[in-house]
């Protein structure tokens, strides 16, 4: 099997760690591979590939899309180093409001896998930083929504104290505040 698939404190949430092929030329993996997804139940349609590019200190969240384009994310680095943080925003969900945070990096391969229903940021930990991310749904800006980065009921632990913010992610909304799109279902 080309990936070892691992769950996280938030259900749906999965690390996903790619086999490596190494030999005196370089390396070989398989990113992405429906079929092996599919098995464990991560039956996405990927739609639009993302880039960004960033340096130290920059966070880039907490981003969602609501319904209908509702996005499922699959997150990876090409190059450098982040923390990569999800939320639960689900209303009714056991995890309402949770969020688990993983390290990515391009030395190891990992990927996180974000269900809908969830907001997605990272901070960026080496000099600079490539993120690439698979998504469901094209970016549509009348469903853009997002929510404060250092939200104290949310409490994440980022690993800096003065990131460099977008303006508009320094006035996302309180998740008490901000409107609720997404539902838990059990």
């Amino acid at each position: 099997m080309p990936f070892t698939f691992l769950s996280l404190r938030l259900p749906g949430v999965m690390l996903i760690v790619p086999k490596r092929f190494e030999d005196e030329r370089g390396f070989f993996l398989e990113a992405y591979k429906a079929s092996e997804f599919e098995a464990l139940g991560i039956q996405e349609h990927f739609v639009q590939d993302n880039h960004s590019h960033s340096t130290r200190g920059v966070l880039r969240g907490l981003h969602y899309q609501r319904p209908p384009k509702a996005q499922a994310k699959l997150v990876r680095v090409l190059h450098g180093e982040i923390f990569d943080v999800v939320v639960d925003i689900r209303q009714g969900s056991p995890t309402f409001s949770e969020w688990v945070g993983v390290t990515l990096s391009a030395k190891d391969d990992r990927m996180l896998y974000v269900p809908r229903g969830f907001a997605h940021g990272f901070c960026v930990l080496s000099e600079e930083a490539d993120v690439v991310y698979k998504v469901t749904a094209e970016y549509a800006p009348e469903t853009e929504g997002g929510l404060l980065w250092n939200d104290p009921d949310i409490g994440i632990r980022w690993p800096l104290d003065t990131p460099n913010l977008s303006k508009k992610d320094m006035e996302y909304p309180l998740l008490r505040h901000s409107e609720t799109v997404f539902t838990y279902s059990g």
